[in-house]
């Protein structure tokens, strides 16, 4: 099912947060992109061991067999860190070969504040994104059906390995599931994230009266659920009043992080190296896409201190 419009919903979106484990989200988008649902993934002892103290696993061991689609519910719903090493050998051969792919995978979709490390999100203080890109991976995501089934699963049966006999995961997300009180109508599907540096991350897809929103909360303190809500409902209520202006400032045009200016084009790219003119005055963005003030463009162009050209 394509999906036509998005609206990003972000929070200081170009500032730099770890992800934790909604990182799953682009290991879970190479490994529908490149390997077969029917594929069998064999766990590696390094797969499965050296993991940090308190990381989520599906108890899996060396030799344990799952197919890559077991793989993927054991990925999305359990948060399974050692599936994702897996997954990732089971694509590059090696965990860093494919954080290779999912660093490529980031600069293809737009990505310009991100830095992939490991498959799972594990801490690492060179594993890190913001929402903004966190949103251009997400949407990618959703748009693979593979990947958008799995995360708008709420339970999957899991076969027996060599330490578990056969078991149900249950999707952590809980705004998917009816029986949860922080169930939202709508929400298709999701990843949640926490570590103790990362703090509570969370990724929602939300689909309403042919409206499609994509909220991402990075370094919350327990409040990731109840900021969604307040965001879907702010974004749904934007695009029912068929205000375009307030659409625009929602998906596109001029956005404030701190003291820094950023401008993201219609398709939710961020402009980088670009001149814009608003309001017949002409400013710069940066490399980085922050817009430059009181300088000198790369081109030869003073720029003052509110980052007008001075003609």
């Amino acid at each position: 099912m394509p999906i036509p419009e998005h609206f990003f919903i972000l929070k200081n979106s170009e500032t730099k947060y770890y992800p934790a484990s909604i990182t799953k989200l682009m290991t879970a988008l190479l490994v529908a992109e490149r390997t077969n649902l029917s594929d069998t993934v064999t766990f590696s002892k390094a797969a499965t061991t050296n993991l940090e103290a308190g990381a989520v696993t599906l108890n899996m061991t060396e030799g344990d067999k799952l197919t890559v689609e077991q793989s993927l519910y054991g990925l999305m719903l359990k948060s399974a860190n050692e599936v994702a090493n897996g997954l990732a050998e089971h694509v590059s051969g090696s965990v860093g070969s494919f954080a290779q792919l999912m660093n490529a995978k980031a600069r293809e979709l737009g990505c310009t504040n991100t830095n992939f490390v490991n498959p799972n999100g594990l801490n690492n203080s060179n594993h890190y994104t913001t929402p903004h890109d966190m949103a251009l991976i997400a949407k990618a995501a959703f748009q693979n059906g593979v990947v958008r089934k799995v995360c708008s699963t709420v339970s999957y049966q899991i076969p027996a390995t060599k330490k578990a006999g056969a078991r149900t995961v249950t999707m952590g997300h809980k705004m998917i599931n009816s029986s949860d009180s922080r169930y939202y109508p709508g929400v298709i599907g999701g990843k949640t994230g926490f570590t103790s540096a990362a703090g509570n991350t969370l990724v929602t897809y939300a689909e309403k009266n042919g409206s499609r929103l994509i909220v991402v909360i990075m370094k919350s303190k327990s409040t990731h659920y109840n900021d969604t809500k307040a965001l879907l409902d702010y974004g749904f209520a934007l695009k029912g009043s068929g205000n375009s202006s307030v659409k625009a400032s929602a998906s596109s045009g001029w956005v404030q992080s701190g003291d820094q200016w950023f401008y993201y084009r219609e398709d939710g790219t961020k402009a980088c190296n670009y001149w814009v003119k608003t309001k017949e005055k002409w400013y710069y963005l940066g490399s980085d896409g922050a817009m430059l003030k009181d300088t000198v463009t790369p081109d030869g162009y003073r720029l003052d201190g509110a980052g007008v050209w001075i003609s």
